[in-house]
């Protein structure tokens, strides 16, 4: 049976699941999730990630991670993690980056946090001829405690399945999938519980982010470090229905085809951030990714380029366009970092 047969088989017998319920099977159910059997990247899959377009997103991701390992004193010995590693492109262009900072890969303990079997032979292939060799975990309990962390986790919050609620006349409902009358799969309303805001038609909530920043600051607040998170979302509490799913580089009903498109949701950064300082780490702002990696020296970094290959400079024109405009992703894609006290996140100074 297909994913769509098992669900709708499902929701005959035991009644409708939350939105966040049917991200979570979509992506990760064992025999027919997205990310478990079918993760398709780049310009000929469903979606392409800041890394793909271009290598001085990655590059400049390594400069942040040496210039973070020396504010933070040069430990002899740190992690130095990815969340979400993709097909292993960014952490490949960082070690590249970094390359010329022996010290800070004699420290490197490298970690790559992956839950996808297909994901994960990508990653192998593609660092397989890294200057460290990676060791992979299905989430961070599983990296040993007792040194500084350095985490990367680039687009891993907007797949973090986040629950709906709608605002009707007679209050606030949780939005769930069901079964319309034709038999397929159809979006429904349930009564809820659940404290909501008033006066907005759709909010979104997301015990999985909120999880998520809690269990990372808790562990730097253990052995200290800091976590680059970079996601399109929210800078600011909002409302509104951000689920989308996404095949081919289009968008598709969500409910269309499960399993077979990406699956994802707004990066709720005020929710996340709140919840790393309520565990006690700090936090800063969730600013542009544009205005990040300006900071970081993207510009300087493409003049460098075209003066290697003045055949690509269009090319890298618009790679930087792509990666820092305000129309493109330089704006919508934001960067926030949790960080041990007392700790100055390059990037992110005023």
């Amino acid at each position: 049976m297909s994913l769509l047969e098992r669900l709708r088989a499902e929701i005959a017998a035991a009644g409708p699941i939350s939105v966040a319920d049917y991200m979570n099977r979509c992506l990760h159910d064992p025999q027919d999730g997205y990310y478990a059997t079918r993760p398709a990247l780049g310009e000929g899959g469903d979606f392409i990630t800041a890394p793909l377009v271009s290598q001085m997103f990655g590059e400049l991701i390594g400069l942040w991670a040496v210039e973070s390992w020396s504010r933070l004193g040069k430990p002899s010995l740190f992690r130095l993690v990815e969340i979400g590693p993709g097909d292993g492109t960014l952490m490949s262009d960082l070690l590249r980056a970094v390359r010329l900072a022996p010290d800070f890969l004699e420290a490197a303990d490298l970690w790559l946090i992956e839950t996808s079997k297909p994901l994960a032979e990508r990653q192998r292939q593609t660092l397989s001829a890294a200057p460290l060799t990676p060791r992979w975990a299905a989430e961070l309990d599983d990296i040993p405690p007792g040194a500084p962390i350095l985490l990367v986790a680039n687009e891993l919050l907007d797949c973090l399945p986040a629950r709906q609620f709608l605002h009707t006349p007679g209050g606030w409902i949780e939005r769930l999938v069901g079964l319309g009358p034709d038999g397929g799969l159809a979006f429904g309303l349930a009564p809820s519980q659940t404290p909501v805001l008033p006066n907005a038609p759709v909010l979104e909530v997301s015990p999985a982010q909120e999880a998520f920043g809690q269990r990372l600051a808790e562990r730097i607040v253990a052995d200290g470090g800091a976590a680059l998170l970079i996601d399109y979302g929210r800078p600011e509490p909002g409302f509104g229905d951000t689920l989308q799913a996404l095949k081919g580089h289009q968008k598709l009903d969500p409910l269309a085809a499960p399993g077979e498109s990406d699956l994802t949701v707004y990066a709720d950064f005020p929710t996340v951030l709140a919840a790393a300082e309520k565990a006690g780490a700090e936090t800063t702002n969730a600013i542009p990714q544009g205005l990040f990696l300006g900071r970081l020296g993207i510009q300087h970094r493409a003049e460098a380029l075209k003066a290697a290959r003045p055949d690509r400079a269009e090319v890298i024109d618009r790679q930087l366009a792509r990666l820092a405009a305000p129309d493109q992703m330089g704006e919508l894609f934001r960067a926030a970092c949790i960080h041990q006290s007392g700790f100055f996140p390059p990037g992110f100074e005023d």
